[in-house]
C-alpha cells in the first residue's frame, strides 16, 4: 500500500504548525500583527520552503507586502528556532510570500451574495406563454 503523504508533505505540515506558534508567541515586530499561514511548500531536497501567508487586519496590499518583508527579514531567526524544534538534518531556508487568494475569495463571495440579494429583491414575471 502506498503512503498517503510524502516526507516533504509531513515536514511542510510540521513547519506550518511550528511557525504559527513561533510567529504568534516570539515575534515582536509591530508591522506583522496577526498572521495566517495558508500553506508551506518544501522542495524535495529540503533546501527551501515557501511559506504562503495572509495578514489579518491589513487593509491594503502595501501593508501586507511590508509585513511579508518583515517576516522575510526575520527568516533567519525563525529558521534557527525551527531547527531546534524539528529533528531533521537540514532545515529549509524560509521565504514568506503574501497570498491574496483568501482576500480575493472573500471579495468574490461578497459580490455573489450582493448579486443574489439584488436578484431576489426584484419580482420575477411568470411566463404566460406556457398556458
Amino acid at each position: 500500500m502506498a503512503r498517503e503523504f510524502t516526507r516533504t508533505d509531513r515536514i511542510a505540515d510540521a513547519i506550518q504548525r511550528i511557525l504559527a506558534q513561533l510567529i504568534q508567541f516570539e515575534m515582536r515586530d509591530p508591522r506583522i500583527g496577526m498572521v495566517n499561514i495558508n500553506a508551506v511548500d518544501v522542495t524535495r531536497d529540503l533546501a527551501f520552503a515557501k511559506v504562503f501567508v495572509t495578514f489579518v487586519g491589513c487593509e491594503t496590499d502595501e501593508e501586507s507586502s511590508e509585513a511579508a518583508e518583515a517576516l522575510n527579514g526575520a527568516s533567519g531567526f525563525l529558521r534557527s528556532r525551527l531547527a531546534k524544534e524539528l529533528d531533521i538534518r537540514v532545515t529549509p531556508r524560509l521565504q514568506f510570500i503574501y497570498d491574496a487568494t483568501s482576500v480575493k475569495g472573500q471579495a468574490l463571495s461578497s459580490l455573489i451574495d450582493k448579486a443574489v440579494a439584488e436578484d431576489n429583491a426584484h419580482p420575477h414575471k411568470q411566463d404566460d406563454a406556457e398556458d
